[in-house]
């Protein structure tokens, strides 16, 4: 499902909001969400799941289509539980 799936859907159930004020909403949903992760933040949302981060360590992996090495730096990734 995409975000504008989402927000359809939404408003579809709630015929009295509107597709601005819904859109508005879920913006401020996800980019809080977002905000929180780049801050290293857990989010639990209570009976659906958590968001969270983890470090992926640097390491050295290969170009599928040479073989050559090529060295890839460590990162932060977002997963959801």
């Amino acid at each position: 499902m995409t975000k504008s799936d989402l927000i359809l859907k939404i408003t579809e159930k709630n015929k009295y909001l509107l597709l601005k004020d819904v859109q508005k909403v879920i913006d401020t949903f996800f980019g809080k969400i977002s905000e929180s992760l780049e801050n290293g933040n857990r989010i639990e949302l209570r009976g659906f799941g958590a968001f969270g981060v983890k470090n992926r360590a640097a390491r050295i992996a290969r170009n599928p289509r040479t073989g050559e090495p090529v060295p890839v730096q460590s990162k932060n990734i977002p997963f959801f539980k």
